[in-house]
């Protein structure tokens, strides 16, 4: 299958190197395919997007997109990707309609050209088509910075954190009509979010931390990667476990899932163990389970081992 996005050792450092933003990424993102870059804010994600974007020049190492080389190429480039920044960045003063409508002439076409390729998503938003970007809704703006994005047809889409600060329905029709585009279009998305639970629906994904991809895999096939021990944890007062449990020395890790906690415990932490802690702590009717690991506790627990790694590199 041919390559939509290649990258090989791409290196970022900001405040004179001090700052280490990207470390030598490799990675390739097949054409067709949904590819999610998974990491917390900081974890170099925007600085990645502005790169392959060419907005951003990398300090080592190459990158492409279509083939394209994004600093050589760079006029090409921008024909031939849909750009998404994290931040809202129409122009606000101008309708809903008038966005759309700049947008396609700055690439020499026309809405009516390329209608068919955003009708599902511009039809959500047309009866506003009058109404000035600035006063949309935070979903609807998505809505529309993702029309512009596709007006000229563009062969792969570049989306930072398209659903960030959107609520939950938004969110869903986000990833729903992303899940169109590659179907009926063959567009290949490259997006990224904080979101674990968004990325079940990549194709691939990358987790990235502190400027490293630490593991790239389908969701289902690192999830099936954890092999340590995991529990779900529940109790009569919900509200102060979690710090009670983060607070517990025998538990490497626990967070929020569902209406339980994901619970690491430590090597030779029994579930009893468990629940005499939190016994002391004044919990009651304490149900302790061996839990099916996720995406989210395989990052976790890959960020636990890069950081034990750093540390005894430092020693």
């Amino acid at each position: 299958m041919s390559r939509a996005v290649s990258v090989r050792n791409l290196t970022k450092s900001y405040r004179r190197g001090r700052v280490r933003a990207l470390q030598g990424l490799d990675f390739d993102v097949r054409e067709g395919e949904i590819y999610g870059i998974i990491g917390p804010d900081g974890a170099g994600k925007t600085t990645l997007f502005r790169i392959l974007a060419t907005l951003l020049l990398a300090d080592e190492g190459t990158a492409s997109v279509g083939g394209l080389d994004v600093v050589k190429d760079y006029r090409a480039v921008r024909r031939c990707i849909g750009y998404m920044p994290g931040r809202f960045s129409l122009y606000q003063d101008l309708t809903v309609e008038e966005n759309l409508r700049f947008f396609a002439s700055v690439f020499h076409t026309t809405v009516d050209e390329n209608y068919g390729l955003v009708k599902d998503i511009y039809s959500q938003i047309e009866p506003f088509k009058t109404r000035r970007a600035g006063k949309l809704s935070g979903g609807m703006k998505q809505k529309l910075a993702l029309s512009c994005a596709l007006i000229h047809a563009p062969r792969v889409l570049l989306l930072d954190e398209p659903t960030t600060g959107i609520d939950p329905v938004s969110r869903k029709e986000l990833w729903d009509m992303l899940e169109r585009l590659k179907h009926r279009h063959g567009i290949t998305i490259v997006v990224s979010t904080p979101y674990m639970d968004e990325a079940v629906l990549c194709d691939r994904v990358a987790l990235i931390q502190n400027g490293s991809f630490l593991r790239v895999d389908t969701p289902q096939a690192i999830a099936d990667s954890y092999t340590g021990r995991l529990w779900a944890v529940k109790t009569a007062d919900m509200h102060r476990l979690l710090d009670d449990l983060r607070g517990c020395p025998a538990v490497e890790a626990a967070f929020s899932f569902g209406e339980t906690f994901h619970v690491t415990p430590c090597k030779g932490t029994t579930p009893q163990d468990l629940e005499a802690y939190l016994a002391a702590k004044g919990h009651s009717r304490t149900d302790i389970r061996p839990a099916r690991a996720t995406i989210e506790d395989c990052f976790i627990a890959l960020m636990g081992n890069a950081t034990s790694q750093k540390e005894g590199t430092n020693r």
